[in-house]
């Protein structure tokens, strides 16, 4: 970047208005709209939530994190800030596209980190997963399944044991919860221009949500997910 014109957006947690009273004593802070960068100061939940409120301004995001993991963010340095932001490398993600079918309706949603497809009773679910006309699973019996972008893949995919993938790995992995049905099957890993649908083969007896992000769709009965690779996150490693 030729010069350095950062907008400043930060979590309410203790240790990011630490960091941010840090920052703002190292750094010359602007406006949204004169600004060449968005300095995101939080963990990898505030980065999300700071890429959909926004992603419109098509600036690069450079995270600064203050929580646990941090896979979105960079490491702080008082000392090296300036030097870190003048020597970033940009990688671009994009979000999951979810179009969900009920009986009355259907509803399109983007998911920067996964698509849930949960059992919404004590039944478990019983779901049919194919990737175009390809089968994957005639038949899933479980809690649920997981579509992750490799953003997400070390958050909830993490947690069912999912694989974790590179930001620029191009992939998306596919996560059963707690299967009972094949019983040893753990998922896979299949290109970010596979076209995902996952039918339920008893909605009556065994309803399922599929959620976003955060954005929930109740009794649904197909879900078709895909890249949407019109969407571009671009964020920036030092």
């Amino acid at each position: 970047m030729m010069k350095l014109k950062p907008y400043l957006i930060f979590d309410k947690t203790s240790s990011a208005l630490k960091i941010k009273k840090k920052v703002k004593k190292i750094i010359k802070t602007n406006s949204l709209s004169l600004s060449n960068v968005i300095l995101v100061i939080g963990g990898d939940g505030f980065m999300l939530h700071a890429l959909k409120k926004l992603c419109n301004y098509k600036k690069p995001f450079y995270g600064i994190n203050s929580g646990n993991y941090g896979f979105l963010m960079n490491k702080f340095s008082s000392k090296n800030l300036i030097k870190n932001l003048k020597n970033v490398k940009q990688i671009t993600i994009h979000p999951l596209e979810m179009l969900v079918k009920t009986k009355n309706k259907q509803k399109k949603s983007i998911a920067i980190n996964e698509v849930s497809i949960l059992r919404q009773s004590r039944q478990a679910a019983s779901l049919k997963i194919s990737n175009g006309k390809k089968n994957i699973i005639k038949n899933l019996i479980s809690d649920g399944v997981l579509v992750s972008t490799p953003a997400g893949s070390t958050a909830y995919n993490l947690s069912v044991h999912g694989p974790i993938l590179k930001l620029n790995s191009k992939k998306i992995a596919i996560t059963p919860i707690s299967p009972f049905r094949p019983r040893g099957w753990r998922g896979l890993v299949l290109s970010d221009r596979s076209k995902i649908e996952i039918k339920n083969l008893n909605a009556i007896k065994r309803p399922i949500s599929a959620v976003a992000d955060n954005n929930e769709v109740r009794n649904a009965k197909k879900i078709i997910i895909k890249v949407n690779k019109k969407i571009n996150f671009n964020l920036l490693y030092d």
